[in-house]
């Protein structure tokens, strides 16, 4: 059911082909080309895409062969995650001189509440202007912005005007913003979900409004009511600045299938090392560890099992996962395995903040 809509000030910032930027400002032979970060011709998923190569349908997800066959002429370059997390570190920092409630969704996009900011500057919009023109000074890459009353709509506006650019929706543009929005601009509408709304005759924002909650609920269950309120500018989930690690994960993909467990054994040794580091980066322990099987043919099975303590330990990890490799037979050769660690010892912090109704 509708509930009572708080207005804030959402400023959702969105690095510009992030991986892809960052590999062709450390290589100044790959600018003006086009870039894929991960994968290759003949294996593994395309991780970002620079603008030059998603002029040729190059996005992330798609395999490698698919990137090539889409561009001929694309440049393939294997992820520096460590860098990525050194530049990333260097934007939040900026973001920090701003306002203390910074919420990371990944490396390269974050949500700031500025509602009350350390500047004092009452405008969103500007404020968002200043930190892009840091970010691009300080750092020497682009970034666009959304900025209006709440997460939701800020995340969308977000992706207005890529690359280097910003929209700014303000509370008496937001509902007319939404109706004239397609279905398939909706966050958190996948594909699926997309398709399932056009059958029911729900094309745009609009139609969308026009749907009863009961009549959402019972064709999208529990997302149903949460549609009812985005459509309508409600949507009041705060700025979490502590996001809490759920689960802790590392995976390999193989240049050559795998046909036998002993082969996977000497390779998940090397994961469950690759698993404890990160383990203990964040400094956490968990209960529940789950292998991850990925076929030839891309179909994916997971088996878990759950301990009564909590382990951080590689070699607890690995008897484990050896446990759970030989719990049946491989179906079909395997082109990737991971492991991961969730049920973690961490412990949520809840943010309380009371704001009210402004002029933008």
């Amino acid at each position: 059911m509708p509930n009572t809509t708080v207005n804030r000030k959402i400023i959702h910032i969105d690095m510009d082909a992030f991986y892809a930027s960052v590999e062709q400002m450390d290589n100044p032979a790959l600018r003006g080309k086009p870039v894929a970060v991960g994968g290759s011709e003949n294996r593994g998923v395309v991780a970002a895409a620079s603008y030059e190569a998603r002029k040729f349908g190059v996005r992330s997800a798609i395999s490698g062969i698919m990137a090539k066959k889409y561009c001929p002429e694309l440049i393939f370059v294997k992820p520096r995650f460590d860098r990525y997390k050194e530049i990333s570190t260097k934007i939040h920092k900026i973001f920090h001189e701003y306002t203390d409630l910074v919420e990371p969704l990944s490396l390269d996009e974050a949500y700031l509440d500025v509602t009350q900011n350390k500047k004092g500057n009452p405008s969103a919009g500007l404020l968002a202007e200043e930190i892009r023109a840091r970010i691009f000074k300080e750092v020497g890459l682009t970034a666009s912005a959304g900025i209006s009353i709440n997460k939701f709509v800020a995340k969308i506006a977000s992706d207005y005007n890529k690359p280097n650019g910003q929209k700014t929706v303000n509370p008496d543009e937001v509902n007319a913003f939404l109706e004239e929005l397609p279905i398939r601009k909706f966050y958190g509408v996948g594909k699926v979900t997309t398709e399932k709304m056009y059958q029911l005759g729900v094309f745009t924002g609009l139609d969308l409004k026009s749907k009863s909650v009961e009549f959402l609920e019972k064709h999208f269950g529990k997302s149903g009511n949460f549609y009812f309120n985005v459509v309508r500018g409600i949507h009041n989930s705060e700025v979490k600045s502590d996001r809490i690690t759920k689960s802790v994960a590392a995976e390999h993909t193989f240049d050559v299938n795998l046909s036998s467990e002993i082969f996977m054994l000497e390779k998940l040794e090397g994961i469950a090392i690759a698993l404890e580091r990160r383990l203990n980066k964040h400094k956490v322990a968990g209960k529940t560890i789950t292998l991850k099987i990925k076929y030839s043919d891309f179909t994916q099975q997971t088996r878990s099992k759950t301990v009564p303590y909590f382990i951080s330990d590689k070699g607890l990890i690995l008897e484990i996962v050896k446990e759970l490799l030989y719990q049946e037979r491989m179906k079909d050769s395997v082109r990737l395995l991971g492991i991961s660690l969730s049920n973690l010892n961490t412990e949520e912090k809840k943010i309380v903040v009371v704001q009210l109704k402004f002029d933008f």
